[in-house]
Parts: structure tokens; sequence; C-alpha cells
């Protein structure tokens, strides 16, 4: 089931990944926005996961709906998370959960920039 959510998030990255383009918007590469915060991290084989949640909270960010304060620590707890999983934590069965939150909340603060995300 997990693979089955991971392959659908990296699709779905993929297809943001080449919106995101659209309208004058050129998508920053995953490195270049963890270094608003100053802090990468490998996420390996959840890179197709996380991204997107990163990316939304950038949009955000960038038109003013987070501080540079919020975006790093949302930035953060993903990356406290996927460190629990790395480690083999209780946080291995969560992942998808928590970065299912964590990307609902994103599409929020996005859609609240980003006229293209309202109905």
């Amino acid at each position: 089931m997990l693979e089955r959510i991971r392959r659908g998030a990296a699709m779905t990255a993929v297809l943001l990944t080449g919106c995101a383009g659209w309208g004058g918007f050129n998508a920053p590469s995953l490195s270049a926005l963890e270094q608003v915060c100053g802090a990468p991290s490998d996420y390996g084989a959840e890179t197709a996961t996380v991204y997107p949640a990163l990316l939304d909270a950038y949009v955000a960010y960038r038109h003013g709906r987070l501080s540079q304060s919020d975006y790093c620590g949302f930035q953060t707890s993903i990356a406290r998370e996927h460190a629990a999983l790395a480690a083999g934590g209780a946080a291995n069965a969560g992942w998808a959960d928590f970065i299912n939150d964590a990307r609902a909340k994103a599409l929020s603060w996005r859609a609240a920039v980003d006229p293209t995300l309202r109905g």
C-alpha cells in the first residue's frame, strides 16, 4: 500500500513540476527550496512526496502568505519526520498520513495566494 502511495505521489510530483512553470513561475529545485532555510536533507525515495509539499509552501512564502520562520518550521517538521522514518521508528507506518496532511496544509496556503488553485 505504501509503495502504491509513493508511486502516485511521484506521478503527482512529475505532473505538478511540469505545470509549475506555467504562468511565469519556474519551479525551483528541491535544493533551492531548502536553501531558503539553510537545512538540506536527503529524502531519498521519499523526495517525490516531499517536493510538492515544499513547493506549495514555498509559493505561499514567496507571495507573503507565510513568513520565512513559518516556512522553515514547516520544512523542519518534514525533515524531522523523515529522519524518524529513515531511522525505522514509529514514523514508518505514519509517513503517508503525515506527508498527506503536510501537503494539504501547504496546498491551503498556496490556494490563498494562487488564483489557479481556486474554484
